[in-house]
Order: C-alpha cells, then sequence, then structure tokens
C-alpha cells in the first residue's frame, strides 16, 4: 500500500521522472462528509502535496504534458480539459462545452502516437432519454439538459411517459431521445448532429486546437488507452435494468476504436457505437434477450441509425462498471500487451434486480485484446468489496497505471455502499496500491 484515506479518488497519471498526479473526485459524488475535488502529487521519495483544488467540477483523468497537467473534469451542465502549469500553478481551459448533466463520465486525455490528444465524453441520460432517475444527482444540473447526437439522426417518435418530479403533485409528462425533460419527439424529426456532442470521443492538438469527432454512441467511456499495438481501447459501461426504458442483461465492453487509426482532419463520418439504441453485444435494446424483468422496455429510439462500429474487443458480466485500464509494456513484469481493466463493481440492487449481479466487478482484470479472453489478477479471496466481506483487500478499483520502472499501481475509489433507491461514497477511504513481480524491485 502506498497511499490511505484518499477522498473518491478516480484517476492519475505518471511522469517521466515516477512523480505520479493522483485525483481526487471529492464531493461530485453523493458523499459523507463534503470534502474538496483536489489533484495531488506524489514524489518518487514519498512527498505528498496538493497542486490544485477544483470548485465547479471533479477532475477524472490527467494527462502529464511536459510540465503542464492535461486534466479532465466533469462539472454539471459541461464536462472541459483544463490545462494546468506546474511552474505557476496557473489554471486555463483548453476545452469546454461537452454536453454533460452530472451523471456520466469524461475519459482521457490520453496522449495518441500521432501526437494528438484523444478524450470522451459519456452520455447526459442514463438510457437515452432524460429520466427522473438522472434528478437525484442534482436537480439544478438536469433542467434542460439533454444529450446531444454526433450526426444528424431521425427519430421514431417513440416517446418515454414517466412522472415529473418537478411538479407539486404526481404529474405524467412525456420525453423524447435528444429533448430536455418534458419533451416529446415526432416520428420523422431530425436532430443535428453537433462536433460537441454526448457520447463521444475526440481528438485534437494538446493545445486544444483542431477538434475532430472520432466516434460517438459510447454511453460511458471511462478508461482509455493506447496499446503497444497502436490501438485505441477504451471501457464502456452498459445500459441499466431499472426505470422507464431499462435494458436487461447488457455487457459491459472494451472497444477498438478503429476510426482513431485515420489520419488527422479525414473523418467524413464518426464512428458510432450503438448509445442509445445497441447494445455491447450488438443486439437491439428491444431484442428478446435484453427485456427487462422490472421497468419499461425500451422501444427503438432512432429511425435508420447509422453503421454500427463494433464489436467489442473484450465482454464483460453486466454491472461489473468497467473503469480505468493500462497497458503492459514490461517483459520484467509480464503479461506483455495485455490490458489491466480496472472494474468499479456493481450498483445492484440500484441498477439491477438480479441477485446475480450484487457481486460483479470489484476486481482487476488482464485482459488479451487480440481475443477477447481475461484472466482475474487482482481481486479479493470472495466476491464483493472488502467492506462488505469484513476483510482487508479491494474495495472499488478505479484506475490502474503503470509506472517507469514497469510496476503496476492500482487506485482504489474506498467504499461506496449500494441501497435500493440510492447510494453513498465515504471519504477518507481510498487507497493506492502498487504491485510488482515476485523478485523484482521492493
Amino acid at each position: 500500500m502506498v497511499l490511505a484515506g484518499l477522498s473518491m479518488p478516480c484517476g492519475m497519471g505518471f511522469a517521466d521522472d515516477g512523480t505520479l498526479f493522483v485525483l481526487e473526485g471529492g464531493s461530485t459524488w453523493p458523499t459523507r462528509p463534503y470534502l474538496p475535488a483536489r489533484i495531488l502529487r506524489l514524489e518518487p521519495d514519498g512527498r505528498l502535496d496538493v497542486v490544485a483544488e477544483e470548485s465547479l467540477g471533479g477532475p477524472r483523468h490527467v494527462l502529464v504534458y511536459g510540465d503542464t497537467l492535461l486534466v479532465s473534469c466533469k462539472g454539471g451542465r459541461h464536462a472541459r480539459i483544463d490545462r494546468v502549469s506546474l511552474k505557476s500553478g496557473k489554471r486555463d481551459v483548453l476545452i469546454d462545452g461537452l454536453p454533460n448533466g452530472g451523471w456520466h463520465e469524461p475519459g482521457g486525455p490520453v496522449l495518441g502516437p500521432d501526437g494528438l490528444i484523444y478524450f470522451a465524453q459519456g452520455s447526459v441520460s442514463q438510457q437515452g432519454v432524460v429520466l427522473p432517475q438522472g434528478f437525484q444527482v442534482d436537480l439544478a444540473k438536469h433542467m434542460g439538459v439533454h444529450d446531444v447526437p454526433g450526426e444528424d439522426v431521425v427519430l421514431t417518435g417513440n416517446n418515454v411517459q414517466t412522472y415529473d418530479p418537478t411538479a407539486p403533485y404526481p404529474y405524467l409528462v412525456e420525453t423524447g431521445p435528444f429533448k430536455p425533460f418534458g419533451k416529446p419527439a415526432r416520428r420523422g424529426e431530425v436532430v443535428k448532429g453537433q462536433l460537441k456532442c454526448s457520447s463521444g470521443l475526440w481528438r485534437a492538438q494538446p493545445d486544444g486546437t483542431d477538434m475532430e469527432l472520432v466516434a460517438w454512441g459510447l454511453r460511458n467511456p471511462y478508461g482509455m488507452v493506447f496499446g503497444e499495438d497502436g490501438e485505441l481501447y477504451v471501457s464502456d459501461n452498459d445500459f441499466e435494468e431499472t426505470g422507464d426504458r431499462a435494458v436487461q442483461a447488457d455487457p459491459d465492453r472494451v472497444w477498438r476504436i478503429d476510426a482513431a487509426r485515420t489520419p488527422p482532419g479525414s473523418i467524413d463520418r464518426p464512428a458510432w457505437y450503438g448509445f442509445p439504441d445497441i447494445c455491447g453485444d450488438g443486439l437491439p435494446v428491444w431484442h428478446e434477450s435484453h427485456r427487462p424483468r422490472r421497468g419499461t422496455p425500451a422501444e427503438p429510439l432512432l429511425q435508420d441509425p447509422p453503421p454500427w462500429a463494433g464489436p467489442a474487443v473484450f465482454l464483460e458480466k453486466p454491472h461489473s462498471a468497467l473503469t480505468g485500464l493500462d497497458v503492459s509494456r514490461s517483459d520484467a513484469f509480464g503479461y506483455r500487451g495485455r490490458l489491466f481493466l480496472c472494474e468499479w463493481g456493481t450498483l445492484a440492487p440500484l441498477n439491477s434486480p438480479d441477485s446475480r449481479d450484487l457481486e460483479n466487478g470489484f476486481r482487476v482484470v488482464a485482459v488479451d485484446p487480440s481475443d477477447g479472453t481475461a484472466e482475474a489478477f487482482m481481486r479479493n479471496p470472495r466476491p464483493g468489496p472488502a467492506s462488505a466481506l469484513g476483510t482487508g483487500g479491494l474495495e472499488r478499483p478505479v484506475d490502474a497505471k503503470f509506472a517507469p520502472d514497469g510496476s503496476l499501481y492500482v487506485l482504489d475509489f474506498g467504499v461506496s455502499r449500494v441501497m435500493e433507491s440510492t447510494h453513498v461514497s465515504y471519504g477518507h477511504t481510498g487507497v493506492l496500491w502498487r504491485v510488482v513481480r515476485d523478485g523484482s524491485r521492493p
């Protein structure tokens, strides 16, 4: 164990000299008690200090780029990428206005082989339509927010009817896809695509210029890494079996973003990875195998949808909550070329009525992207978080990074307890682990 007592840590990144920057999300989750969102610096000699605090949103991922940090921040209505000078502490916004709404997460930035930065942002809605569950995050953040497509789409006119949580008495409203809550869609209606869409993945120059949409339709693209093969791999989370557009047994997945291999500026049509109508296995959300046991079944939202860019290179059990990942580049550590993938762990029974989903996740797996196989690398003796098991070990692993010396660092989010209708995360319970191969450096 390297560090303990972290508060909702959610990402980290190494400098070439071994300095590690750790991001604390603070109270950008439902937490007890309130805690600030911070960027911490751990020097190779063990010194720890605070680089910056975030007041408007939580830092999620960091790329060390020269003498600056490029930090993705989850805000309220919008996510952004900040640049923080390590010399002066000055902070400026490189890219802003990525539709957020307070629910799903940004991914990246990561540096590509082409010298560009790649970054992503998940969907505004959980299930393709803004629903009352989203207002549990923050009512003010959700007033008027909605998903934005990455290209022009034609709507089927299928709307979702649900209760209005802002009304003083029970009142039913209809909401359509890519619409604010309470605004229905019309059959045949065209919604224009935008560069700054939701569920998107972009690339840009490290100074934020020449921004290009590479892909969209990624529901919650939390983890991003370029493998030794030069391919961009992205983890993504499944639809939920709850609420007014419920989907059963949608697998978590890792995508290979083939469009990232194209020359900058050459993409005429961004790749589409299925949100809001296609599950990780390539089947539509209304397929019989995805009909829910709880909640209202999903109907198609897009008429003549774009071509699907799948299949995924790896499928995992639903509600495992895939998060950060890195690739082994060391023969000394082993597993060269494997993706070391964190599984934060289920939010069942909040998002699934299936008792089998209660144990999904809570581990780190090593994925072979060439054939989609995986083996457990770091886990507790029994499935589940250590606090529930009454043992030491992993709670909710959220990020994995290989240090310049070849050792693996695993960031553990800490205690986040789930009830039938909500979940609460607890500060000062996060941990940073270091894993070395037997016989290597201590």
